[in-house]
């Protein structure tokens, strides 16, 4: 009996002084439980990829669920007590991150629902006052560093989700909040469109976010760092 409690007490102090890695990939393993391992995303397509997205991006988006500008219990659960200095970390972290990106499925769609959605992502619809996608998330779709995300490697059904989310309200970003006001002109035939256009697309030999856009954004845009156009 006096052998088997020594086991045990020799068992639970070797347990104890072992030490836990103190680095921020062990501290955001709470994150990865749900956006897949490093932040790649989760395989059904709800949790999206965080790895590699613009800092900027990242935190903004960290706040928001924080703030009540985005509503997903869980992720609000789990940042509500961090400060705004620990939720850059965490984004700084994710966006360090170069890893590969799996290919995209093939679209299940029209070849005139296709056409639909690039005009979309590429030119926009001046007469609706819609910009092209590109106009903001960069001519290759991959963002544009430090604030605007990239629109490629992510599932339909995500963005779809989140143009919804923004259409009906219930997703919101600091204000002039311009992507709401995208999504409300746009139909559901577009938001079907250039969410099938987008999920499509290959990705680039580089698919990391662009230092700078050419121009101008198009129009004000909350937390983007730059007020955009004159609207």
């Amino acid at each position: 009996m006096k052998s088997i409690c020594a086991l045990l007490v020799s068992l639970l102090l070797s347990t104890s002084a072992m030490a836990v890695e103190d680095s921020m990939a062990q501290r955001v393993l709470a994150c990865t439980g749900c956006h897949g391992p490093e932040g790649r995303a989760a395989r059904d397509g709800y949790y999206p990829r965080i790895a590699g997205k613009p800092a900027g991006y990242l935190y903004n988006q960290l706040a928001n669920f924080r703030d009540g500008r985005r509503h997903y219990l869980p992720m609000t659960r789990l940042i509500d007590p961090l400060s705004d200095a620990y939720l850059r970390e965490i984004a700084q972290h994710f966006a360090s991150l170069d890893l590969p990106y799996p290919p995209p499925r093939p679209a299940q769609v029209s070849a005139e629902v296709l056409a639909r959605g690039e005009a979309l992502a590429l030119r926009g619809d001046p007469a609706r006052q819609i910009p092209a996608c590109a106009q903001c998330h960069g001519a290759s779709f991959t963002g544009v560093t430090p604030h605007l995300p990239g629109l490629l490697g992510i599932p339909r059904d995500y963005i779809a989700g989140q143009l919804g989310a923004w259409k009906s309200g219930s997703r919101r970003a600091m204000a002039p909040d311009c992507m709401a006001q995208i999504a409300k002109a746009l139909t559901a035939d577009d938001v079907s469109a250039v969410s099938h256009w987008l999920a499509a697309q290959p990705l680039p030999a580089s698919a990391k976010p662009a230092a700078a856009l050419p121009a101008p954004l198009p129009m004000g845009c909350g937390g983007t760092g730059g007020e955009g156009a004159a609207r």
